[in-house]
């Protein structure tokens, strides 16, 4: 499998993408599980670090619009080519609210927000609007709407929620990319629904004992994942594997 792990991963390079990563282990170190999940492929890499040399290994050089969480590691992608997930915003936001001080305000009017986006944007999933009527309609006045509170939770005298504020207005570019990007979410659902399979499996076997063990890991991954995003048999697509008729999960060769 490792040359139709090596194609998949070349695929997906360049490509809009969810990113995420998640703690492995390797013998006795600590290792990290990177994912990045395409509209028809998903590929797994283990490497021993979480920094920016394993993510670039991932994506390559010019990914394209990556979905992420707000990682240290992401931070220098451009604004525009980076949507940050407001599934972990409205974490961010929850947690302001259960601090139970002077930034549950903010955090209270900042979810609210998020609340308005995703009734929104629902619509726009289930085909009722598109996604230039959420541009045009809704995306100008959410925007400036959570700037201000942002400004104004920086302001206030809880200094962890006015932290979080003052680091969320240095990338509130990328909160908004999914509004004008076909494609892109504006959560990173999709790469956290792909680790769960890898978590369950690092849970029940501790990990690996090798570098030749994460490189199955890996492989197999990938090839579980794309197959079903396919709509491909994971056993007939092994079978194939082992045998020797080389098959390919890239679409256009498939």
């Amino acid at each position: 499998m490792a040359p139709i792990h090596a194609d998949v991963l070349t695929q997906t390079r360049g490509q809009d993408a969810n990113v995420d990563e998640t703690g492995w282990k390797q013998g006795k170190k600590k290792a990290w599980l990177w994912v990045a999940v395409t509209a028809v492929l998903t590929v797994f890499l283990i490497r021993p670090g979480r920094n920016r040399a394993a993510f670039d290994s991932l994506v390559g050089p010019t990914p394209g619009v990556l979905t992420t969480d707000r990682y240290g590691v992401y931070t220098h992608l451009a604004g525009t080519r980076r949507q940050v997930c407001w599934a972990h915003l409205r974490r961010d936001f929850q947690a302001m609210i259960d601090r139970k001080n002077a930034g549950s305000e903010i955090g209270t009017a900042l979810l609210s927000q998020s609340d308005i986006l995703f009734t929104h944007w629902q619509k726009v999933r289930d085909g009722t609007r598109t996604r230039q009527w959420f541009w045009q309609t809704h995306q100008s006045r959410l925007r400036a709407r959570v700037k201000t509170l942002l400004a104004r939770g920086v302001a206030c005298s809880c200094p962890k929620t006015a932290g979080v504020c003052r680091e969320l207005l240095g990338v509130e570019e990328s909160f908004w990319t999914f509004a004008c990007r076909d494609g892109v979410e504006p959560t990173n659902n999709a790469a956290e629904r792909a680790v769960r399979h890898a978590v369950c499996w690092r849970k029940t076997s501790f990990g690996t004992d090798s570098e030749r063990g994460s490189r199955f890991v890996e492989r197999m991954l990938t090839v579980v994942a794309s197959c079903r995003q396919q709509g491909l048999g994971v056993l007939d697509f092994l079978v194939q594997a082992v045998s020797g008729q080389n098959p390919s999960l890239l679409p256009e060769r498939a």
